[in-house]
């Protein structure tokens, strides 16, 4: 069976005739293009929020608000001093004298207020563990923060006041930090004994 062969098409002309031509553009004569619309600029992109530093002032100014008892707490120029009560002041005096041995330290510098709350509970976890009596919690002099404000020797002091174990702390001895460091005294429920330098 023969196939059918498709009719044969004729192509249509596209051609404009030149009178057309020359009516199209005398009618278009008066028509003007409007220009493109501006492209609206890209608004820059907002700054970051520093929203560590703000997490850390709120932690600031929680720790600063909280009401401590004039007992328990005593500042001589920009040292802390901490005494638990029902403590003999001379324990706190031995530990300003540098009369303790220092057992381990703990270093904060470059902890975010929240790293450094964590280190320090590990640390205290550890210290019981291991029955320290005297450790070394180094909390540095703030000269890197805003303003020179040393912030977590502020919230260091604070977070060992809650611990019950912790029985004294004291700005520590010139060799182990001066200012930038806190001597702290830790008393256990069983063998609770000075542990003074030899």
């Amino acid at each position: 069976m023969r196939r059918r062969r498709p009719p044969k098409t004729t192509p249509v002309s596209l051609a404009v005739h030149p009178a057309e031509k020359a009516c199209f553009e005398e009618a278009m004569a008066d028509v003007k293009r409007f220009p493109a619309p501006p492209i609206p600029a890209r608004p820059s992109p907002p700054a970051p929020l520093p929203l560590q530093r703000q997490k850390d002032e709120l932690a600031v100014r929680t720790a600063l608000s909280r009401t401590l008892n004039s007992d328990e707490i005593l500042e001589a120029g920009d040292e802390w001093l901490y005494l638990q009560q029902g403590q003999s002041p001379a324990l706190l005096r031995d530990l300003r004298k540098g009369r303790f041995r220092i057992q381990s330290r703990l270093d904060l510098h470059g902890c975010t207020v929240e790293e450094a709350r964590l280190e320090l509970a590990a640390f205290l976890h550890e210290a019981q563990q291991w029955r320290w009596n005297c450790v070394c919690i180094v909390h540095g002099k703030g000269l890197g923060s805003p303003g020179r404000i040393p912030v977590l020797k502020r919230l260091v002091g604070g977070w060992l006041m809650k611990h019950q174990e912790v029985l004294a702390f004291a700005q520590a001895c010139p060799g182990e930090g001066g200012g930038g460091a806190l001597q702290v005294l830790l008393g256990w429920r069983r063998h609770r004994h000075r542990n003074y330098r030899t």
